[in-house]
């Protein structure tokens, strides 16, 4: 059955969530936004694209940093709210320069830094 971005509930603003995870460690790197034109895009070209929010426009990651991510599988899921990008990621995936965007845990009560920037 073909893909239709159009059957994916959207919130009232028009955006969706989107996962992305490091195709070969599973490591979560990061959480944004897709509307439907950016899932549309992510599809068609296999760079991953979301939607800033605070922007309010198209953002193809790594298209200024060079931190690329290569589209390997969208996943969507049993609520079909929410989606999850398998990606190839080039570089860090936060704009803090660390590989992911949850480099901090909360560890006895106590927020902790677990992961340094890259170099």
């Amino acid at each position: 059955m073909p893909f239709d971005p159009s059957t994916l509930v959207y919130d009232d603003r028009g955006l969706i969530p989107v996962v992305a995870q490091d195709h070969g460690s599973g490591e979560v790197l990061m959480l944004a936004w897709m509307n439907r034109e950016a899932v549309a895009r992510t599809l068609a070209t296999g760079r991953v694209t979301y939607w800033s929010r605070s922007r309010a426009a198209f953002w193809v990651k790594g298209e200024t940093s060079g931190h690329v991510q290569k589209l390997v599988e969208m996943r969507v899921d049993c609520d079909r709210d929410c989606l999850l990008v398998r990606v190839e990621q080039s570089g860090p995936a936060c704009h803090t320069n660390r590989r992911s965007c949850f480099y901090t845990a909360v560890r006895e009560g106590r927020e902790v830094e677990i992961m340094a920037p890259e170099v």
